[in-house]
């Protein structure tokens, strides 16, 4: 039955103790679907109704996402998913991150004097081989029920019939249609005048635009043509057809017009990858991620490893000890993800190092009652300074399949660039690779080895999509998008969950924190962070500054008490839903 209700029950071990103080989160007896936005979510939840699975049901969300969240959704970018399989009784895990086209080499960004170029945000050329309808298609052809076309079709439908805007999408849409942009004086490359938005490309005008050219109000319809005809082609001839067949073509002529690398070659040659999950424990539950070329799988288990060492729910939720902990956490996870991590066909990654308990113990012995200056860690020079839009959805079924999905174009709308006649915007995900190789600086720039580009590899990713389990049975699905900030959103989910016993909606509601290494600062969500702790984490040597919003983790929490799937949209997003039976 849908609906929202409050629980007010505790779970098995003092898992969860619900508060009926807390707006409630929507609870479900069978299936739900969660997702940025409510279109999404009812695909999933009618794929599931249709006798689909929570594979099918990711497949549908996410095709329709693609349609109604053009920021994030996509076919033309990539991610990574995360599923439990039921009947094999498995985690499975599926990377369909973009890889560098074949032409590709690690000094393309930059100009003859070492200066990076404008065109790795935006543009044809800023596009890394996209992995979205592969990857999809290698998770429903394994894991699957319904039938591709039945799955795709409603995605088609949206794009071809339209859909109600929100408030949130209409001023989105308006500030990359309207905004004018401030060129710097000389700002100019070789590709024009440092594109940066949908209005510097006519075809994403084409798309977007309203016919009349006005501003987009919540309530006006979004009507996408030639994404309609792009997804007809799919649902009926496959994922193959956007690799091999006309869509293919009508890419790589784009890209080869506008200056991008892509090429019939690259897209026939690429494949979705099946990966070993990366498997850690904290508090006596399992926990699954994603592995390489994905980072966040190592880094949360690396934290949350760390973090087990210590007695974080005595300290308190919100105090001084426990945020720094948790930051010195956070600052050891990104300096392994800077210098170890990286395409696992490129760079031997030392995953059972990284993830296990002994090597966890000794980054903890280095924690100390003071901050760590984040140069410290390094056995290379950090140089001064010189003068993201994801999307994650989270699904499940009656038999207890599950799956985490986070994908991307990078940054909001990925290269700005729509693919004239396909309908659908390209990622710009080449940014993802260390663009200036041998420079680390303090402002977060990083030049490490093992991203550095090169033909054919994957760049590396944050991205975190997660599975908590507890005797063999999945209690949370989870994942955030925000670039680099995603890992440590997802930390504090589990945190919430597992070590301070909240909610499932005070977990997901509850204030976040970041760091990266470097940049050397602690960004503390909101203003809900008391002041004198503020002021402690100062004298503890912190650099402390405040962020309005970080990450959107749209979560499904399950209570063992009576098998109930708890749909916890992130409110961050105001559009976010969660839809079931």
């Amino acid at each position: 039955m849908r609906g929202a209700v409050t629980l007010s029950c505790g779970l098995l071990g003092g898992f969860l103790a619900f508060s009926p103080a807390f707006s409630p989160a929507q609870s479900f007896e069978k299936h739900v679907a969660v997702s940025q936005e409510v279109n999404a979510s009812m695909a999933g939840r009618d794929a599931m109704r249709q006798g689909g699975n929570a594979i099918d049901a990711a497949v549908a969300t996410a095709f329709a996402l693609a349609v109604t969240h053009p920021a994030a959704g996509n076919i033309g970018g990539g991610g990574f998913i995360v599923a439990y399989i039921t009947e094999s009784r498995e985690i499975v895990t599926v990377d369909f991150r973009e890889k560098a086209p074949a032409a590709s080499e690690p000094r393309m960004y930059l100009d003859a004097k070492g200066r990076l170029l404008p065109h790795h945000r935006a543009g044809a050329r800023a596009a890394g081989v996209p992995g979205t309808v592969r990857g999809l298609g290698l998770a429903h052809a394994k894991y699957g029920r319904l039938p591709w076309k039945q799955l795709v079709t409603p995605a088609a439908e949206l794009a071809r019939d339209g859909f109600t805007i929100t408030e949130t999408l209409a001023h989105s849409l308006n500030d990359q249609l309207f905004s004018k942009r401030k060129l710097e004086a000389g700002g100019r490359d070789d590709l024009g005048s440092n594109p940066d938005r949908l209005s510097d490309f006519p075809e994403s005008m084409a798309a977007y635009a309203k016919p009349d050219h006005t501003r987009w109000k919540a309530g006006d319809r979004l009507i996408q043509p030639d994404l309609a005809a792009t997804l007809d082609r799919i649902a009926v001839e496959g994922p193959d057809e956007f690799y091999k067949g006309k869509t293919a073509k009508i890419l790589a002529d784009y890209s080869k017009q506008h200056g991008g690398l892509i090429t019939l070659d690259d897209l026939a040659a690429y494949q979705a990858e099946l990966r070993a999950p990366i498997h850690s424990t904290y508090r006596g539950y399992d926990i699954y991620g994603m592995g390489p070329v994905a980072s966040g799988g190592i880094v949360l288990a690396q934290m949350l490893n760390i973090l087990e060492t210590f007695d974080l729910k005595s300290d308190g939720h919100q105090s001084a000890r426990t945020l720094h902990r948790v930051t010195e956490a956070m600052r050891r996870g990104f300096y392994t993800r800077a210098t170890e991590v990286a395409d696992p066909a490129y760079v031997t990654v030392p995953v059972e190092k990284l993830i296990s308990k002994e090597y966890a113990r000794e980054l903890a012995s280095t924690i100390s009652d003071r901050a760590t200056p984040s140069e410290q860690l390094a056995s290379f020079r950090i140089v001064p300074a010189e003068g993201n839009d994801t999307t994650h959805l989270s699904t499940m079924d009656g038999s207890g399949n599950a799956v985490a999905l986070t994908y991307t174009l990078e940054e909001g709308y990925g290269s700005k660039a729509v693919v004239a006649g396909a309908g659908f915007l390209l990622n710009n995900e080449m940014g993802d690779f260390n663009l200036i190789p041998g420079r680390t600086d303090v402002t977060g720039r990083i030049g490490t080895t093992p991203n550095l580009i090169a033909p054919n590899k994957r760049m590396l990713s944050s991205q975190t999509p997660t599975l908590v389990l507890k005797e063999g049975k999945v209690r949370v699905v989870t994942g955030s998008p925000g670039g680099r900030t995603i890992p440590n959103t997802v930390l504090w989910v589990v945190l919430n969950l597992l070590e301070f016993e909240l909610s499932p909606r005070e977990a997901v509601d509850g204030a976040r924190t970041h760091h990266a290494w470097f940049p050397d600062v602690l960004t503390l969500e909101g203003s809900s962070w008391p002041e004198q702790v503020r002021q402690e984490l100062s004298a503890l040597g912190h650099r402390v500054r405040s962020v309005a919003i970080q990450g959107d983790a749209h979560t499904i929490v399950v209570d063992p008490a009576n098998g109930r799937r708890i749909g916890v949209p992130d409110h961050r997003r105001v559009t976010s839903a969660a839809a079931g039976d």
